[in-house]
């Protein structure tokens, strides 16, 4: 009876104030058992005939025949551990699939040995192991083992080779380059004289970083192109200093509220949320940083009552939190222990990372407002948009009922977050920050250019269930700056033909 009175306590409630909205589709597609069960087999015409005649016939029937992954475990004991037994059980075809064509796709890299010693030679010579807490009891390899181990991946996973997110390769195209060439230290240079002169030029430097940002130089870029460091140099250490102390404040006066009966549905969300952001990046596994994330998400909601929390707002902390962290670590942070870090750098890390996700979101605050209405907007936008770029995909989707809401709202939601590597996201971001109105406006066309980028493949499927498969898992695994840049040009073209062409925009 206690049991059942504590799983009735956790359900949402629609009365409460602020009480979370289920989110279609927003971190993990929806898995209907019918789309899963042919996945890992060959998908071929035979294979997807004997499912057409049970597919969806709009989108409304689809959602209702779809478990979506968000309300695995909400109701069950507050421990994570069940809710993430059952998405694991009903994630495991899928994630089998995905893993064994990640191993697949690297077999090509393992087999050219030169590759691979080229990238050993990038790293520094004096690089460690970083275990988690539940390989503490392991001894450390001998130094000349230089390759670190990454921590302890979810059990249903194989083993899947490390990316690294922010390292040198990750300020490269994905194939490995060389570290920096001459133009790389040139606009290295140019960055370091625009952030070292007494008022910077904020022009300048959007210009400077729409191509990217240098790792070396992106913590402070970013807090300037986003509003939170002024551009005046005397100005910064105590802004700073001020605004750190003011958000710590903030924790002190309104953290203890998380076990109120007002904010207890937030928190309890926000709790289940935070251990599924990034799950096969050790980083984001480690308790010290998801304690981090809850108390960011969680002052976040409870200063803006008009949304509060929703699911999908957690994905938006990681860029930030990786791009500050990495100004205190030198390597690849993706294996790195926090416990390492001092707890007053840990603290500027936070206080950091809350601010600029806060200005990012003040942009935005419409796509989490009640029916998320901007969401809804920019998909119909989207749709509009790319029945002028491209009829016949536009068309192909009509042919086979699909909805670009059943695939575009994790696009919007996420700001393509859970369709790229953190890599790529985090240099997509160099360019929406420096881009007037780029996390609102730019993102449009943003997704417009990915989704004309797959028009083979789309145009390739034939049947309902395939082309959502397909949208909801799009092979972007290997992606580096290379594509990112090639992207966004195509992004930029399109706005310039069609935002201030209302005649082309529209039928």
């Amino acid at each position: 009876m206690a049991a059942e009175s504590g799983r009735q306590f956790w359900k949402r409630s629609a009365k409460l104030p602020g009480s979370i909205q289920p989110v279609y589709g927003a971190q993990h597609p929806p898995l209907d058992p019918r789309l899963t069960k042919n996945f890992i087999k060959d998908r071929s015409k035979a294979n997807a005939l004997p499912m057409k005649s049970k597919k969806a016939s709009s989108f409304h029937e689809f959602a209702r025949n779809t478990s979506d992954a968000w309300d695995i475990g909400d109701d069950e004991d507050e421990d994570f551990s069940s809710s993430s037994s059952s998405l694991q059980t009903l994630n495991s075809k899928v994630a089998k699939a995905t893993a064994a064509q990640v191993l697949e796709n690297h077999s090509k890299l393992r087999a050219k040995p030169e590759r691979a010693q080229s990238a050993l030679s990038d790293m520094p010579t004096n690089c460690k192991v970083i275990k988690s807490s539940s390989e503490a009891q392991l001894s450390r390899t001998s130094e000349e083992a230089c390759v670190r181990t990454p921590l302890q991946k979810q059990q249903s996973l194989p083993l899947r080779p490390v990316i690294p997110l922010v390292a040198r390769i990750s300020d490269q195209n994905a194939s490995g380059a060389p570290p920096m060439t001459v133009r790389e230290k040139t606009r290295l240079e140019k960055f370091r004289q625009l952030l070292s002169s007494h008022n910077t030029d904020l022009d300048e430097l959007r210009k400077c970083s729409w191509p990217g940002v240098p790792r070396e130089v992106r913590p402070v870029t970013w807090r300037l192109l986003s509003g939170y460091l002024p551009a005046n140099m005397e100005r910064r250490k105590l802004t700073l200093q001020r605004k750190r102390e003011e958000y710590f404040g903030f924790i002190q006066q309104y953290y203890d509220s998380r076990n109120e009966e007002h904010h207890q549905d937030t928190y309890r969300q926000i709790h289940i949320d935070i251990p599924r952001t990034n799950p096969l990046i050790p980083l984001f596994q480690q308790p010290l940083v998801q304690e981090i994330f809850e108390r960011i998400l969680f002052i976040w909601a409870i200063r803006h009552p008009a949304s509060g929390y929703v699911q999908g707002i957690n994905d938006l902390v990681t860029p930030f939190f990786v791009v500050f962290l990495s100004e205190y670590v030198e390597e690849d942070v993706e294996n790195f222990d926090v416990t390492n870090l001092s707890q007053d750098v840990l603290r500027s890390i936070e206080a950091d990372s809350f601010w600029c996700m806060s200005k990012l979101l003040d942009g935005i605050q419409d796509n989490y407002t009640f029916a998320q209405p901007g969401i809804q907007k920019k998909v119909k936008a989207l749709e509009e948009l790319v029945s002028r770029i491209d009829e016949q995909v536009h068309n192909h989707f009509r042919k086979y009922e699909v909805e670009y809401l059943q695939f575009a709202f994790r696009w919007m939601n996420n700001l393509l977050m859970r369709e790229l590597p953190l890599r790529c996201t985090i240099r997509l971001w160099d360019t929406y920050q420096s881009e007037p109105e780029g996390f609102s406006h730019f993102h449009l066309y943003v997704c417009a250019a990915f989704l004309i980028k797959w028009r083979k493949e789309i145009l390739d499927e034939e049947d309902f269930q395939g082309l959502l498969m397909l949208l909801q898992n799009l092979p972007t695994i290997h992606w580096g700056n290379e594509e990112i840049g090639l992207l966004l040009a195509e992004a930029y073209r399109l706005k310039y033909m069609f935002a201030d062409a209302p005649n082309h925009y529209r039928r």
